[in-house]
């Protein structure tokens, strides 16, 4: 059965960007000139994704609104006979069904997930992060999940090769050698969070990308909480490797952290270097600048 839901939670406080994100949802902050949560559902789209469920909080009505029709601004563009712009803020709302769902309390990502079983009822479904921005053109990094879900029935997650000293930022898999499906493509046998360097298992950690087998939410009503009295989504993940098979798919193209200012910023920068109606005026101002 073809993958066509998935789960955007975008109900986090977004500290790691404050005070940007004192009234501002982090989702909504811009990379070039787009808000950031846009860039993560035209992902899900280009991969045949048709209803997307954000997982909301309070203060978050600005992603609700950014994916709805805008009647009043609509009509003043079009007046102006401004297409290109009347394009760029028609686009969001065409681009799936949306629901949203909303997390009263900051219960952690796998309580963010759990809240959309409702919606997604029994069948698999796709969960992506919005901190992290994949680029691969000739095939989404979703859709090169959805691909190995299609081949193999199983849950898989975005995994991505680290250098070892900076294992212990993430969620390290441990996969087995003798049930590896292609170069890419490794079975989950468990999931250390963020192990140091001479205790994590591989090189390979887990990106904000996945696909689920609705065995998950089964699991993640029975995860007792973790750190903060959160439901953490890991463990969860490594009951699921323990019950049925779980593969790591090594994503290919370009994966950007916008968890953190610098990475927003530098992100914005190379987002905007893509563009041809950008580039030209962002080069001619680096070019500019004293850099030593």
């Amino acid at each position: 059965m073809p993958i066509k839901k998935v789960v955007i939670p975008a109900a986090g406080l977004g500290t790691r960007v404050l005070p940007a994100t004192k009234v501002v949802p982090k989702e909504m902050l811009p990379v070039a000139d787009k808000p950031a949560i846009q860039y993560v559902v035209e992902e899900a789209a280009a991969s045949g994704i048709t209803d997307i469920t954000f997982i909301t909080s309070r203060n978050k009505r600005a992603v609700e609104d950014h994916f709805d029709d805008q009647p009043e601004l609509r009509a003043a563009l079009a007046a102006k006979g401004d297409e290109g712009k009347l394009s760029k803020i028609t686009e969001p709302s065409t681009l799936a069904r949306f629901n949203y769902v909303r997390q009263q309390e900051p219960l952690g990502l796998g309580h963010a997930v759990l809240m959309a079983r409702s919606v997604i009822g029994n069948e698999a479904f796709g969960v992506l992060l919005g901190d992290d921005l994949i680029v691969h053109p000739p095939r989404p990094g979703l859709g090169q999940l959805i691909d190995v879900h299609q081949r193999t029935g199983a849950s898989v997650i975005a995994v991505m090769r680290v250098p070892r000293e900076d294992t212990a930022r993430y969620g390290v898999v441990t996969v087995d050698a003798d049930e590896q499906l292609d170069a890419r493509t490794f079975r989950v046998r468990d999931t250390v969070e963020k192990p140091s360097p001479d205790e994590a298992p591989s090189d390979l950690a887990i990106i904000g990308r996945y696909i689920f087998t609705p065995r998950i939410f089964d699991l993640l009503e029975k995860v007792e909480p973790g750190a903060g009295g959160e439901i953490q989504l890991t463990d969860a993940i490594r009951e699921l490797s323990r019950q049925e098979p779980l593969y790591a798919y090594e994503f290919e193209g370009m994966r950007y952290d916008i968890g953190d200012p610098v990475g927003l910023l530098t992100t914005s920068i190379a987002f905007a270097l893509e563009r041809e109606d950008l580039s030209p005026q962002v080069k001619a101002y680096l070019r500019t600048l004293d850099l030593e």
